[in-house]
C-alpha cells in the first residue's frame, strides 16, 4: 500500500525511501530510541536490513510507512527533504477498520512538535472516509510505561489506556510494561487538538 504524501503546518510526510536508509540506522543505534519505544536497536537490525526497508517498506502489504520530513519550503521547493523520524500505520485491517500506530523520531528532533503534528496527520487520513483515506474506525498503540512523555504526548491527542502488556519489552536487564492504548474515529472527529508542542520522547 503506497503511502500518499501527507501536509501538515511543521511537517511533510511522504514514502520511506531507499535514501532515507543512513537516518534510519543511526535512530536504530541510539540507545534512548530503542530503550523509550522497544522498537528495534541495533542489535536486532544489520545495516543490510535496514537498506532494504528502506527501499521496500512504503510498498508492503497492510501497512503505510512514511519518513516525517519538514514542511519549510523556499521559492517553492522543501528547503529540506531529510528524514526527521518515521511514522506507520501497520496491521491495517480494512474489514475491522483498525490500524496499529507507530512512532520514532530522530534525537534532535523530539519535543519539537514534529511528531505530534505527524501523529495528527496520520489519524486525520486514518479516519477519513474510504474515498480520502482508510475509513477506519479504530486505530491503536503501544507505550513503554518507562517512557511518561509520550504517554502524556498520546493521552493529550485523545488516547485512552486499555490495560497494560506487563513485562512485555526488556529495559536493559529487566522489564518493563507496555500500555495499550487507542483512539476511535468519533473521539478524533471531537476534535482533537494536533498542533502544539510535542513532549515526546518517542
Amino acid at each position: 500500500m503506497r503511502s500518499p504524501v501527507l501536509h501538515g503546518e511543521l511537517v511533510r510526510l511522504r514514502p520511506l525511501e531507499a535514501r532515507d536508509a543512513d537516518r534510519l540506522w543511526a535512530s536504530l543505534r541510539d540507545p534512548d530510541s530503542g530503550r523509550l519505544t522497544g522498537m528495534g536497536t541495533s542489535e536486532a537490525s544489520t545495516r543490510a536490513e535496514v537498506d532494504v526497508w528502506a527501499a521496500t517498506a512504503a510498498d508492503l502489504p497492510g501497512r503505510y510507512d512514511w519518513a516525517i520530513t519538514s514542511a519549510a519550503v523556499r521559492d517553492g521547493e522543501p528547503v529540506s527533504d531529510d528524514l526527521l523520524g518515521e511514522i506507520s500505520l501497520d496491521q491495517v485491517d480494512l474489514q475491522l477498520r483498525s490500524a496499529h500506530l507507530r512512532l520514532r523520531m530522530m534525537p534532535d528532533y523530539r519535543g519539537r512538535g514534529y511528531g505530534r503534528e505527524a501523529i495528527g496527520e496520520v489519524l486525520r487520513f486514518a479516519f477519513q472516509p474510504s474515498d480520502a483515506g482508510l475509513g477506519l474506525h479504530r486505530v491503536s498503540l503501544a507505550v513503554m510505561s518507562i517512557n511518561p512523555r509520550a504517554r502524556a504526548l498520546y493521552d493529550s491527542l485523545g488516547f485512552r489506556e486499555e490495560g497494560r502488556l506487563r513485562d512485555a519489552f526488556r529495559d536493559g536487564k529487566g522489564w518493563t510494561d507496555a500500555v495499550v492504548m487507542s483512539i476511535l474515529e468519533d473521539e478524533f472527529r471531537a476534535g482533537v487538538v494536533v498542533s502544539g508542542h510535542d513532549g515526546s520522547a518517542a
